[in-house]
């Protein structure tokens, strides 16, 4: 593999300490020209210190120190007062205690840690308010009716009690949407495939938000639709954060478009494209990238902003894709489309 390629800094140096490859993500990192660091001295092309300001390379001398070190861990080191992340790998011409053959150091840019440590941090954060809530009141409800139950009459014990079954749900989701996130990001997210109606799929949801609140709905169906091999629950995930996004944050009609696609270039690659789109404020032209990240809110309060990071993730996963754009009317338009995926022997 070209070295170029390689996302890390990768600087190699032969048995003599000279430097004979350095990479563009090493002279990013660094600052340094690749021709300005090839044919020297590898202590030269790189003056690392430890955080004491000692000069790393005197530190472990690894040409004329222990012979049976294999490589130095990695570790936050000083570059020209900046902080890097080095890793040093020892290849010996004839194995422990002979003569270092080559020096290989991999180079990582702190930036990246430290994104992923805020991430963690904003995520902590996000889940420690997100539970006190509905704990406070599960406990606060419980407490009330354990110390007072003759106090209170049917009705009002009923409302407290729904109230509880209410806040249990959402802790219930807010778990769920943790468990997500953890499968999405380490790649060992489970699909359990059955045939699905995407039609019927929509229809239920649709039904059911009917149910609860005043917006109007609108589903059109262009064409016949294939039939699809999908996760029915994930599924039922995607459209229904799509659906109650678009009733918690529109306005007017909320209209659901449907029609068959065709995905590859090869015979049978079909799937199914759907379009969700409110008539409400929209979302900013310069935030539309920003709307499948964590912790998205927009400009409004409430929710982990979690939700559509999480449904990028169950379309990614079913190989499919997703974006959002302005509708035609001012509002939110999201789009995505599914393969339909079918084994050969239910086609």
């Amino acid at each position: 593999m070209d070295a170029d390629m390689l996302p890390d800094g990768l600087v190699i140096a032969d048995e003599t300490g000279t430097v004979v490859c350095f990479n563009t993500a090493a002279a990013r990192i660094t600052g340094t020209r690749p021709e300005d660091a090839l044919g020297k001295h590898i202590a030269d092309a790189l003056p690392l210190e430890d955080l004491a300001g000692r000069r790393w390379w005197v530190c472990t001398d690894p040409y004329g120190g222990l012979g049976t070190r294999t490589r130095q861990p990695e570790r936050n080191l000083l570059l020209g007062g900046r902080e890097i992340l080095v890793t040093a790998a020892y290849e010996r011409v004839d194995g422990p205690r002979s003569a270092l053959a080559r020096l290989v150091v991999s180079l990582r840019s702190t930036d990246a840690r430290r994104r992923i440590e805020r991430g963690h941090s904003d995520l902590i954060a996000t889940v420690a308010h997100e539970l006190r809530s509905p704990l406070t009141s599960v406990k606060g409800f419980t407490a009330t009716l354990l110390a007072k139950w003759e106090r209170f009459t049917d009705e009002q014990k009923r409302l407290m009690l729904e109230t509880v079954d209410a806040d249990a749900d959402r802790v219930t989701r807010l778990i769920t949407e943790l468990l997500d996130i953890s499968r999405i990001d380490a790649g060992r997210l489970q699909l359990n495939r059955q045939i699905v109606d995407m039609h019927d799929a929509v229809l239920r949801h649709v039904r059911a938000l009917e149910c609860t609140g005043p917006a109007p709905f609108v589903v059109v169906v262009d064409g016949e639709l294939p039939r699809m091999w999908l996760d029915s629950d994930k599924l039922d995930q995607i459209l229904g954060n799509l659906l109650e996004n678009a009733v918690r944050h529109g306005a007017g009609t909320v209209t659901i478009e449907m029609r068959a696609v065709s995905i590859g270039a090869a015979p049978g690659e079909d799937g199914t494209e759907i379009t969700v789109s409110d008539e409400g404020p929209g979302i900013p032209e310069e935030l539309l990238d920003r709307v499948f990240t964590r912790f998205w809110r927009g400009n409004r309060r409430g929710g982990t902003g979690l939700g559509l990071y999480i449904v990028k993730g169950l379309v990614q996963a079913h190989a499919g894709s997703i974006g959002v754009e302005r509708a035609a009317g001012g509002g939110a338009r999201f789009r995505f489309t599914l393969p339909a995926a079918m084994p050969d022997v239910l086609r």
